[in-house]
C-alpha cells in the first residue's frame, strides 16, 4: 500500500521560508517521478513541482519558479520543496504526489498546511 506522509508546514509572514518533507513507504520509492501539488481555499489542485526518479530532471509552475526548491534522497525515501520568498498566495494544502497530472494524483498524502500571512 503507497503510503505518503507530509510534514513541515506551518505559518509564516510574508518573504519567509519553510522546508516540506513527504516519507513515502509502500512502493520503490527511487523507481518513481514525485510530486508536489496544492490546493489553496476555494480553488483546484494545482501542481507545482515534480522531480524524477534520479532527481537530475525538476519542473516546476510559473507561480514558483526561483522561490521553490525540490529535491529528493532515494536514501531514506524522502521528497523535499523548500520554499523561499513565500508570498501570500502561497496559502495551500500542500501533498506530495505519486503519478500526477495537473489536477490529480493516483496517490497524494493527507496534506501539510502552509499558511502565510502577516
Amino acid at each position: 500500500e503507497v503510503q505518503l506522509v507530509e510534514s513541515g508546514g506551518g505559518l509564516v509572514q510574508p518573504g519567509g521560508s519553510l522546508r516540506l518533507s513527504c516519507a513515502a513507504s509502500g512502493f520503490t520509492f527511487s523507481n518513481h517521478g514525485m510530486s508536489w501539488v496544492r490546493q489553496g481555499p476555494g480553488k483546484g489542485l494545482e501542481r507545482v513541482s515534480d522531480i524524477n526518479s534520479g532527481g537530475g530532471f525538476t519542473w516546476y509552475a510559473d507561480s514558483v519558479k526561483g522561490r521553490f526548491t525540490i529535491s529528493r534522497d532515494n536514501a531514506k525515501n524522502t521528497l523535499y520543496l523548500e520554499l523561499n520568498s513565500l508570498k501570500t498566495e502561497d496559502t495551500a494544502m500542500y501533498y506530495c504526489g505519486k503519478d500526477c497530472s495537473n489536477t490529480y494524483c493516483r496517490a497524494r498524502g493527507q496534506g501539510t498546511q502552509v499558511t502565510v500571512s502577516s
